[in-house]
């Protein structure tokens, strides 16, 4: 590897990154960082060095070195001193066939890596995640969804857990994780099927993007099993606004759904990054979101007035997170 690219590398999963990029422009190719939630500008290098950059990630991950234009997806693990983090690339070439490349740093889960802003949203979701039903989380891609939902199937003991995933994103090996690959026809739908007849007790997808994946995480979720998924939405009420769009039935979500939590990470004084949610648990849970489902709640926003007189967070921070 290139000393220069190992360094940068090293420096990124020091720092917690969470991705970077390789963006090209007309002339030359922009490299950008998502540190601590903020985009943070690299350095601008020729095409050629950069091009061997992106060459050789590729081929650590297996992707094809010679395809610019596709789009490609492929991962490498790094060891940075004691720390070992899974990378995943994803390539694809813009209308001058340029190739950009972005890779996301995936950190492996820890206690100490976790921080919750307001701990008793944590005793909520732990006590949710006893009972059978189903659990739901959104936020923005990198907000610690996955995270979230490990760390609370961690604590489930002698239980047996199966996660579908597009793709596995934290490497978990006393659970059972199946990966999604379409081309083979192991889609969601697919392989929920298959989990069902292994009898597991808690389920984690990766994600429901349809009116199939929904119906089939809230009949597991009605059979016994304790579901623990992930969907688009800009709120807690926007989850059951979604739900509502996908087709599934008012009186089966009030059923089926044990919690919503909608997350972000939040900056704090002290420079780290700590959740904060925003939830639907108990009773609220059967909240009609029809009128309003892409706001967060009143909860959310006098969360951040209160951790902003505390000087948790920054009274930017506040403004920043006002709306979700």
């Amino acid at each position: 590897m290139d000393p220069e690219l190992e360094r940068l590398l090293a420096q990124l999963v020091h720092q917690q990154a969470a991705d970077l990029y390789f963006l090209p422009q007309r002339e030359g190719v922009r490299i950008l960082a998502n540190v601590n939630g903020k985009r943070v500008a690299i350095k601008k290098m020729p095409t050629v060095i950069a091009s061997r950059w992106i060459s050789h990630l590729k081929y650590r991950a297996n992707m094809s070195v010679t395809e610019h234009r596709r789009p490609q997806a492929g991962a490498i693990r790094l060891n940075v001193g004691t720390t070992t983090v899974d990378v995943r690339l994803s390539t694809v070439g813009d209308y001058c066939g340029r190739e950009s490349l972005v890779l996301r740093f995936i950190y492996r889960l820890t206690d100490q890596a976790y921080s919750l802003l307001i701990p008793d949203q944590w005793i909520k979701l732990t006590a949710a995640a006893k009972k059978r039903g189903l659990m739901l989380f959104a936020g923005p891609t990198g907000s610690g969804k996955t995270t979230t939902m490990y760390r609370l199937a961690r604590r489930l003991d002698s239980q047996v857990i199966m996660t579908i995933e597009d793709p596995v994103e934290i490497e978990e090996p006393s659970f059972l994780q199946l990966q999604v690959n379409e081309v083979a026809g192991m889609g969601y739908q697919e392989l929920l099927k298959v989990g069902l007849r292994h009898r597991p007790q808690v389920f984690i997808i990766g994600e429901i993007r349809d009116k199939q994946t929904a119906m089939m995480a809230v009949q597991a979720s009605l059979s016994g099993h304790l579901v623990m998924a992930t969907i688009h939405a800009r709120s807690a009420t926007g989850v059951i606004a979604r739900l509502y769009q996908l087709g599934v039935d008012d009186y089966v979500i009030s059923q089926a759904i044990s919690a919503v939590a909608y997350q972000r990470l939040l900056p704090t004084i002290n420079g780290k990054l700590a959740v904060l949610f925003d939830l639907l648990v108990g009773r609220q849970r059967k909240t009609n979101s029809s009128e309003d489902g892409g706001a967060v709640s009143a909860q959310w926003r006098q969360d951040l007035e209160t951790l902003s007189v505390a000087k948790i967070i920054s009274t930017k921070t506040k403004q920043q997170f006002l709306y979700g």
